[in-house]
């Protein structure tokens, strides 16, 4: 449970006790990340339903404030970061590294996070409009399953949060969230299978960008993962 409360207190802003974390406990924390987004999830979807009281856009708009607001925009920071490295790419590798460790966000970032904030409030609009918006709960939480994968899989670009958390991945976690992961596509939300599709995605082209994987690597992952998958959940209606 400490773990839980540890990874609850790194991806959130919620007023939580004071847990002291050692090292150890803080790398562990990492295998309890989509639980922590089930806890986003809740949040979202408290604030998406108090807003549809009035119509569908409140609704989109309350989610994405109660959203950025629940995660302190973390993921967001690692997406401007991102975007402005890429687009210093043409000037060679070297060169997307430290734009990738300048802290200041540059014009790409700035243009990647109005981009990304509206297309969630768009595509959030199409969830509660299409009137499956309970099914939020789980997509933040599949959307943390990316950091667990992406630790497993690629190597750490340099000796940071990333490397830190790649000892914590065991088979058995990634096991146990996937089974959990589709438990929920089958019960409640089928759109859920392409979690693993955004996921892979990402890992394939944070690989081909970067070489590696980073801490700004995971936040933009979770945040183009999320808004796939809000993609996924607007689609998911006209097909049945």
């Amino acid at each position: 449970m400490r773990d839980f409360v540890i990874a609850l207190q790194f991806l959130t802003r919620l007023p939580l006790p004071t847990v002291a974390a050692d090292e150890a406990a803080f790398v562990r924390s990492m295998r309890w990340f989509p639980a922590a987004g089930l806890v986003v999830g809740l949040v979202v979807l408290v604030a998406a339903w108090l807003g549809l009281q009035l119509d569908p856009w409140s609704g989109a708009l309350a989610a994405l404030a109660a959203w950025v607001g629940v995660t302190g925009a973390l993921h967001l920071d690692g997406l401007a970061d991102l975007a402005d490295a890429s687009g210093a790419l043409h000037k060679g590798r070297d060169r997307l590294r430290a734009v990738l460790a300048d802290p200041h966000v540059g014009s790409f970032g700035v243009v990647a996070i109005a981009m990304q904030l509206l297309a969630k409030l768009v595509l959030l609009h199409a969830v509660l409009a299409g009137g499956v918006w309970w099914t939020l709960l789980f997509l933040p939480a599949a959307a943390r399953l990316g950091p667990l994968v992406w630790s497993w899989w690629l190597p750490p670009l340099h000796e940071g949060l990333a490397s830190r958390f790649r000892s914590a991945i065991r088979p058995a976690d990634l096991i146990l969230w996937s089974v959990l992961l589709a438990f929920a596509a089958a019960i409640a939300a089928p759109a859920l299978i392409a979690a693993p599709l955004l996921i892979a995605a990402w890992g394939w082209r944070v690989r081909r960008l970067l070489g590696g994987i980073s801490g700004d690597g995971h936040g933009a992952g979770i945040e183009l993962v999320e808004t796939g998958l809000l993609l996924a959940f607007a689609i998911a209606p006209h097909l049945a």
